[in-house]
């Protein structure tokens, strides 16, 4: 028994050596890999260096250097989405705080990069937790910051906005309901009426006599009235007899002049 259990011991141990020996080849080689990938990102070959860095990722998924490099040079080219991908892939599995910091100020980047204001903020936060001496983070994060409180300025005002349209459409609904009102009040009106003066029609003398009467009637009292600027018979007759005193007033004072002025003949002395 105690052989059997030498045995069983001896064959995990053996096992476990393996495997930590093979575990320690892939690293090797997947360091390997990403060592040619960083010699031909250098020079600007970017497609082969793409499938280097692959290569390290298939082999050791955890490797840190692989995922972070990669994604540095989709970064590079503009390819924020695969970048961000690479980025959290190396903060996953980072192990160090200096590993932690260099992955979250990258990701703070490239939010930047897509006007993600607020998430940016965050990772910068999280790269100062791991590393609150660096500079440029700091600098990153202040500029974050003021970025993602400019865009929570704008989100009110869009919204005010909004509401007025809303509230300009429900005006607009209500002035076309009342002008649809008023003009259907109106149509009422003017069918009651026609009905009105056809029934008058019927019952008493046609339409056109009775304005006929009272046209004729109109001008009867217009010729009773005086016109503006024309006397009444009254006042012509009041203002015939005036004149006529006047008249004899005059003539009565000439005549009276007449006798005043006249010379007396006296007698003469022989």
């Amino acid at each position: 028994m105690k052989h059997l259990l030498a045995y069983i011991l001896f064959l995990v141990t053996v096992t476990t050596f393996a495997q930590d020996k093979k575990e320690d080849k892939q690293k090797l080689q997947a360091q390997s890999y990403v060592a040619e990938a960083n010699d031909l990102a250098v020079n600007d070959a970017f497609v082969e260096a793409e499938m280097e860095y692959r290569k390290a990722l298939s082999l050791k998924p955890t490797q840190v250097a692989g995922a972070y490099n990669l994604g540095h040079q989709y970064f590079k080219k503009g390819n924020f989405e695969e970048a961000l991908f690479r980025h959290q892939q190396a903060a996953k599995n980072a192990t160090s705080k200096e590993e932690k910091y260099r992955a979250f100020h990258n990701i703070g980047n490239i939010l930047m990069e897509e006007k993600k204001c607020k998430q940016a903020v965050e990772a910068y936060k999280t790269a100062l937790r791991n590393k609150p001496s660096d500079d440029e983070t700091r600098y990153n994060y202040a500029v974050a910051k003021e970025c993602a409180d400019n865009q929570k300025d704008d989100e009110p005002q869009e919204e005010d906005n909004e509401g007025d349209n809303n509230r300009d459409k429900e005006d607009n609904k209500d002035e076309n309901q009342k002008e649809n009102n008023e003009k259907e009040q109106e149509d009422k009106g003017e069918d009651d009426k026609k009905e009105g003066d056809q029934d008058k029609d019927k019952q008493g003398e046609p339409k056109d006599e009775k304005e006929n009467e009272q046209k004729e009637g109109d001008q009867k009292n217009e010729q009773k009235q005086p016109q503006p600027g024309q006397l009444s018979p009254q006042q012509i007759k009041n203002l015939l007899e005036a004149m006529n005193n006047q008249e004899q007033k005059v003539q009565e004072k000439i005549n009276a002049q007449k006798v005043k002025g006249a010379k007396l003949q006296t007698e003469k002395d022989w």
